[in-house]
């Protein structure tokens, strides 16, 4: 069933001593499960090995307690006792016939070490990072212990039954590459000064875990050519392209990418399919060894292209692997169409540095493989005759439709507007989100392909309308409406003026509302909307100007890893950011706006006043409905999924929307307790095991 132009990318790849049945790469990414919960770790990489990746990676797996991740996840081999954990993972992939790998971290100045409490050191002294110390730098006998710990991980990588363990030096997280920048490396002894000397300790640490377990695993290397910097840090055609020719041969496997992770994994809002490839072209001309890198693909005929260009070996992959964990296998049957496209908004990566558990846009069912027994390709069958009526056709309501429809039961899905996707298509519209048209683009494709869902366009319906219906189940996802009055995170209380015709919010924005200048963005909320509707506005030539009461705008995009993007883009466009400012009035033609240290006021001038606050909940049918039903005692109930039920991401609308489809007539995993793992239980014979689940 396979398209033959697709052939090359199932050619088995070797790797050292190991053979990949295929070219498909899931490089090392975090989840924040890691050692914390071994079980879903183990699940979760267990799905993409079933759905086809040849090789799966852990995420970064530090080697030492002054290498401590602790509290955002990762793994860790800093003792037999992490054994146990990883032991899970290997044997899951491994069965669907996959490679494992282990990526050994040691992350030097990177390391916060907030349970181990060892002072982080690296290769000259810097202030520590989000604690505040300062790196002690590494002398003679730390850079042994070095080796001799990293030594000892392999080793029990290799006992655990890892078939690829890495050597890490990219991400400005890995202490060998802190090693090769001269902008942390200013030593004199044969550690530092050329290039020669700063990639020393990258040799040796290749050298010793070669020789530790050469012979039994694949050594890799993972290594960003490029810091991304200009003259300001390496280069790919400067060191970092001497380093790859100096240690060429040595690994089994190039992984290469950008060193700065902030680059590494742009949003799609920054960075199109492929981008980091004028960084990475040069590895394949300078080492015989096989190379993977990334670039956020999803098209095979763009993977197609590298291999046959000489760029790389093997597809290397994060988040479309987490978008669609049955990407590989999806090529091989011939059923391109039903992949779930990566949109490229970093909420996987959010849930790292907010220190919660992984998950998608794009795949509700991410980090709920083991804790809610959610597998991504396959629903449980209906249990019941119900017949559901979905209301609302955004995000929520069409993952709803799907599943819904996935387990065989009768569905029909009335939007009232003429479109499907709701929010997704219309944010789809502004700068630098036409991705999230995926989002609805993957689901309407695959609801059309079942017989047993009707859809109805430009139907709106009453709670009086109903009892007309033969419906016995009823599902609200009539989503949410930005709010005018200005109440926010800052703003516990309207803002005098607010209710002026001239105080718009992202709505009338998306719908096209003519807007002259000069604009007001009032962003109390946060995230990526403030900055793309003052991009959007901007680009039409007006006057604007961010107003927030944050210390900086777009706060949380600090988790997405776009914050310093967004700021660049908006400085260039000559948006005037106006920060740590509290709206408190709109006037006719000005705002104004006190500091929220001070107090102190200063006034704008404001054609047009964007507010960006609060979404409520359109729960109006919802409560009408409810009320029906109290009265009345109709045959039917009524439920409310995604932003109707409480506004938030994309991602959330679309969690919201699975898990009713998911749950209809089931009966969901136990109480919260059987959410989190329990910890390792201590064997008075000397084995650590995990608790049993229950």
């Amino acid at each position: 069933m396979r398209d033959p132009r697709f052939d090359i990318l199932f050619e088995s790849v070797k790797i050292g001593p190991k053979t990949t049945k295929n070219r498909f790469y899931q490089v090392p990414h975090c989840t924040a499960l890691g050692t914390f919960s071994p079980h879903a770790t183990a699940k979760f990489r267990e799905i993409k090995a079933e759905g086809g990746w040849g090789v799966v990676n852990t995420e970064l797996c530090m080697i030492h307690p002054s290498s401590d991740s602790s509290p955002s996840g990762g793994e860790r081999l800093w003792s037999d006792d992490d054994k146990p954990g990883l032991q899970l993972m290997v044997e899951a992939v491994q069965k669907h016939g996959a490679l494992a790998g282990c990526e050994l971290t040691h992350q030097g100045a990177l390391a916060g070490n907030r349970m181990s409490r060892e002072r982080p050191m690296s290769a000259s002294p810097r202030p520590a990072m989000d604690v505040p110390a300062v790196v002690r730098q590494m002398d003679k006998q730390d850079i042994s212990d070095v080796r001799r710990w990293h030594r000892a991980a392999a080793r029990r990588a290799r006992d655990i039954g890892f078939d690829i363990v890495y050597v890490y030096a990219s991400h400005m997280m890995g202490l060998p590459g802190d090693f090769i920048t001269q902008r942390v490396n200013r030593r004199t002894d044969e550690y530092g000064g050329v290039i020669e000397n700063r990639a020393r300790l990258l040799r040796e640490l290749i050298e010793d875990t070669k020789e530790e377990i050469g012979s039994d695993c694949a050594v890799a290397v993972r290594f960003g050519v490029d810091e991304g910097l200009g003259d300001a840090g390496y280069t790919c055609s400067g060191d970092g392209r001497r380093v790859v020719e100096m240690l060429a041969e040595l690994p089994d496997l190039w992984d290469v990418n950008v060193q700065n992770i902030n680059l590494d994994v742009m949003t799609a809002r920054f960075a199109d399919e492929g981008w980091q490839e004028p960084f990475t072209a040069f590895v394949k001309q300078v080492t015989s060894k096989p190379v993977v890198a990334v670039g956020r693909y999803t098209s095979p005929d763009r993977m197609v292209s590298l291999i046959k260009n000489g760029l790389v070996d093997l597809i290397g992959a994060a988040r479309p692997s987490i978008a669609d964990p049955f990407l590989p296998k999806k090529i091989e049957e011939g059923r391109i169409e039903d992949i779930r496209e990566c949109i490229g908004c970093n909420t996987c990566l959010s849930m790292q540095y907010m220190g919660g558990a992984i998950r998608c846009t794009q795949n509700p069912t991410t980090g709920e493989e083991w804790r809610r027994g959610w597998h991504p390709e396959r629903v449980p069958a209906k249990m019941s005759d119900e017949r559901i009526l979905v209301i609302g056709g955004g995000p929520a309501g069409l993952e709803a439709t799907l599943t819904l429809g996935r387990r065989g039961y009768s569905v029909a899905l009335s939007e009232r507007s003429n479109f499907l996707g709701g929010r997704s298509v219309l944010e789809s519209a502004l700068p630098g989100l036409s991705t999230y048209r995926r989002v609805a683009d993957y689901r309407i494709g695959q609801i059309h392909k079942l017989a047993n869902v009707d859809i109805y366009l430009g139907s709106e319906i009453q709670a009086s309308d109903v009892a007309d219906f033969d419906f016995t189940t009823i599902v609200v996802a009539t989503g949410s409406t930005w709010d005018r009055d200005g109440i926010g995170k800052a703003n516990r209380f309207p803002v005098n003026g607010w209710d002026q015709p001239h105080v718009i919010t992202p709505d009338d924005v998306m719908a096209g509302r003519t807007i002259e200048g000069p604009v007001v963005i009032n962003d109390d909320e946060g995230y990526y909307l403030g900055g793309v509707i003052a991009e959007k506005l901007a680009k039409q030539g007006l006057d604007v100007t961010l107003l927030t009461p944050d210390p900086e705008p777009s706060p949380l995009l600090k988790y997405t890893s776009e914050r310093e993007a967004v700021h660049q883009t908006l400085l260039k466009l000559g948006v005037k950011l106006v920060t740590a400012r509290r709206l408190v009035e709109i006037g006719a033609d000005e705002v104004e706006a006190h500091c929220i240290y001070t107090g102190k006021a200063i006034r704008l001038p404001a054609a047009i006043v964007v507010m960006i606050c609060l979404r409520s909940p359109n729960d109006g049918l919802l409560h009408d409905l409810r009320k029906t039903v109290a009265e009345n005692s109709p045959m039917f109930t009524v439920h409310a999924i995604g932003d109707c039920f409480a506004p938030g991401t994309v991602a959330d609308a679309v969690h919201s929307g699975h898990r009713f489809g998911r749950e209809m007539d089931q009966t969901p995993i136990g109480d919260i307790n059987y959410l989190i793992e329990k910890p390792f239980v201590r064997d008075p014979n000397g084995w650590d095991q995990f608790a049993s689940r229950r």
